[in-house]
């Protein structure tokens, strides 16, 4: 078992930044991929990003590549995303979540966090 926490969500200007993160406890934190998700009203839940076990890889949707930033610090048990440039479009809840596979399907990924509200605007 695995639990998530994200925090740093928030309200930020169409062009700003913010600093995302995701607390693991439970089992070791190191044996899973993290992905990062987001969601908004109405619509699937996609991936943001994400990155394998001990950070060597990274993967990005095309929508944030080369403005978002996965990371991972597995002896703090937290994986982080920043995200610069932000844009309306951004605007989501934003989830984190553990899976035992490199995948970017919402089913691979059993556990999840809460999630956390980002606000753009114009």
């Amino acid at each position: 078992q695995v639990q998530l926490a994200e925090s740093g969500g928030g309200l930020v200007q169409a062009g700003g930044s913010l600093s995302l993160s995701c607390a693991a406890s439970g089992r070791t934190f190191s044996e899973y991929v993290m992905g990062w998700f987001r969601q908004t009203p109405g619509k699937e839940r996609e991936i943001v990003a994400r990155i394998l076990r001990f950070g060597t890889v990274t993967y990005y949707a095309d929508s944030v590549k080369g403005r978002f930033t996965i990371s991972r610090n597995n002896a703090k048990n937290t994986v982080y995303l920043k995200m610069n440039g932000l844009q309306p479009e951004d605007a989501a809840s934003y989830y984190c979540a553990a899976s035992s596979t490199s995948s970017s399907n919402t089913r691979d990924y059993k556990y999840w966090g809460q999630g956390t509200q980002v606000t753009v605007s114009s």
